[in-house]
């Protein structure tokens, strides 16, 4: 006699419970059925958790490595080895155009004042992106100019916008515009003794190419000021 294979129900009340239906045998099932249900499901929770886990990118491998300063530094101080460190931020944290060599930015003069821990841009060392950025032209130049009057630099700040004018000292009325709208990239600090530096402060301004040629010209043997926008 062939032997017969156990019905659908029969096998179904064996694995959980009593009753006709996949609900009557769910509904009677045995007490050890839910800790098995349970470490099942467990287990799968924890297979997927250990799939993105393994996909998932390292986020210490993400950062990125910046130039930041490691202490307190003025305008107009030239960097050295010593002012700048490498930190590792997040891709999202570092600003556009932080620098990421200290050896690149060794010896560039600083336009902006920074904090320990503050990231280098390009934009905060004399360049052509900061020269750029000022002008809004590529074919901007920086070109360090010495006021006839020392004072006014106490006034005068980075971004201001100015005419450069050169006076004849012989004839104050034949005083002629050289630059118009300069951007102010750079000024110094003061000197920190009483009567030092009195001879005339470079200021750096930036200029289209044309212009930048012009001012650089007359400021070999013309006396200079500037105007305020």
């Amino acid at each position: 006699m062939s032997r017969l294979r156990p019905s659908s129900a029969t096998r179904t009340r064996g694995r959980l419970g009593s009753g006709e239906t996949w609900r009557d045998a769910f509904d009677n099932r045995p007490p050890w059925a839910d800790a098995v249900l349970l470490r099942r499901i467990l287990a799968g929770l924890c297979a997927v958790a250990a799939v993105m886990l393994f996909l998932r990118e390292d986020p210490e491998r993400a950062r990125i490595s910046v130039v930041v300063a490691t202490r307190d530094l003025a305008p107009g101080h030239l960097l050295a080895p010593a002012d700048l460190r490498l930190a590792r931020l997040p891709p999202g944290a570092a600003p556009e155009g932080a620098e990421t060599d200290p050896a690149e930015v060794a010896g560039a003069v600083l336009t902006a004042a920074l904090r320990p821990g503050e990231v280098l841009t390009d934009v905060r060392i004399v360049g052509p992106r900061l020269a750029e950025v000022a002008t809004g032209s590529r074919d901007a130049r920086i070109v360090p100019i010495r006021l006839a009057d020392s004072a006014i630099t106490e006034i005068l700040r980075a971004g201001d916008r100015v005419d450069v004018v050169a006076a004849d000292t012989t004839d104050p009325a034949a005083a002629a515009t050289l630059a118009e709208d300069a951007a102010v990239v750079l000024v110094p600090e003061p000197p920190r003794e009483p009567g030092a530096g009195r001879a005339g402060p470079v200021v750096l301004v930036a200029l289209d190419s044309r212009r930048a040629a012009a001012v650089a010209a007359a400021s070999l043997n013309s006396a200079l000021t500037v105007i305020f926008h």
